[in-house]
């Protein structure tokens, strides 16, 4: 019999011999990866590294290729965006966005009378349950709302599909509307921040990694990036830390987002539910759809930019709206509170409005027979 020691030493000279296995293989998905960026590039693609690898990892892994992913990758990249994010912010530019709460509220309010009324769609082109539809739906997080939905009898498997292609398709579409059609802002980092100051940009990126730890357990959504703008934030407001992130650092961000993303696309779960998918991303176009329609009136209403108010009610992929403000040079700090607020409302209002949902259904089938 073999005791545990002996075991663990076994264990351990496993993991030694395949260390150097593992190794090749992240290197050899992020030399694809910084590949697929600069063709990207080349071609003049909007955001090209991320949506370079995005697309061709997404080809790739549909195709039925495995790649190895490093390690809280997309995690890292989200501090990094959200840290740039949170040291824009002043004491002028907090006042502002004080006074877009009801702006904010609105929206959240818009972007759930539409998510509602996606589930009524949803139900027949899919061939949902009722209560599956309403979770695929809801413009709240994957994994929650697939946790959600198996405790109110839907079916989980269903509703991360939907999110998924919802995600996916907003990433793939939104920035490319915005490049193409829209128009680039003037909000610009101030001048006084310098990014040559190594040690403050890797004081600025542990204070962001802090956050999202500290934000562990806590209520907010999406802590990785929710936790480095708040501490970023802190820094720029007081005056502690006045740094620019440098690009180099933003587009090594964006390969690991790309490269996560396009992985998440598995053949087998979406092959598995063919006609859950097709629904999905007509739902996910008429998302798209309902959240440019409502920019309309949301700019009119703030006097914000269009596609400031577009990517603002977009209805998915906070990091990569955020990242799309950046790279433009539009107020990523005003898209990043609309979406905090959004994602905030949602989760903690999620059960009440699907006891709405379930009114309103029993009201209009009720009508209806």
């Amino acid at each position: 019999m073999t005791r545990p020691t002996e075991q663990q030493g076994a264990a351990g000279g496993t993991r030694a011999r395949d260390l150097p296995r593992l190794l090749r293989r992240l290197a050899l998905t992020y030399a694809i990866a910084i590949v697929a960026g600069a063709v990207a590039t080349w071609i003049s693609l909007p955001l090209p590294w991320m949506l370079g690898p995005f697309f061709l990892f997404a080809a790739l892994s549909l195709s039925g290729l495995a790649f190895e992913l490093m390690p809280m990758g997309r995690e890292i990249g989200q501090v990094a965006i959200g840290t740039a994010v949170g040291l824009r912010f002043t004491g002028d530019v907090l006042i502002a966005m004080m006074t877009l709460l009801p702006a904010m509220l609105l929206a959240t309010g818009y972007v759930i009378a539409f998510t509602m009324l996606a589930a009524f769609l949803i139900r027949p082109l899919a061939r949902l349950d009722p209560n599956t539809a309403f979770f695929a739906t809801a413009a709240g997080g994957m994994a929650d709302m697939a946790h959600v939905a198996e405790r109110h009898g839907g079916q989980p498997g269903s509703v991360a599909v939907v999110h998924s292609m919802r995600v996916s398709l907003v990433v793939a579409v939104v920035p490319v509307l915005v490049f193409y059609f829209g128009e680039h802002g003037s909000t610009i980092p101030s001048q006084g921040h310098s990014p040559d100051n190594l040690l403050l940009v890797a004081v600025a990126l542990c204070a962001g990694f802090l956050g999202a730890r500290v934000l562990k357990g806590s209520p907010l959504p999406n802590r990785w990036l929710s936790g480095p703008i708040l501490a970023g934030m802190v820094l720029g407001v007081t005056g502690l830390v006045q740094v620019t992130i440098p690009g180099v650092i933003i587009v090594i961000a964006q390969i690991a987002l790309g490269t996560w993303l396009g992985c998440r696309f598995q053949r087998s779960m979406l092959a598995a539910l063919p006609r859950v998918t097709a629904a999905a991303v007509v739902i996910s176009v008429y998302m798209i759809v309902c959240a440019a329609a409502g920019a309309v009136a949301l700019s009119s209403m703030t006097g914000l930019s269009y596609v400031t108010s577009f990517l603002a009610l977009a209805p998915a992929a906070v990091t990569e709206m955020v990242l799309t403000a950046q790279v433009m040079n539009l107020d990523a700090e005003v898209v990043s509170a609309f979406h905090v607020m959004r994602i905030v409302v949602i989760a903690s209002t999620i059960l009440l409005t699907f006891k709405l949902y379930r009114r309103i259904r029993e009201i209009t089938v009720g009508s209806g027979s």
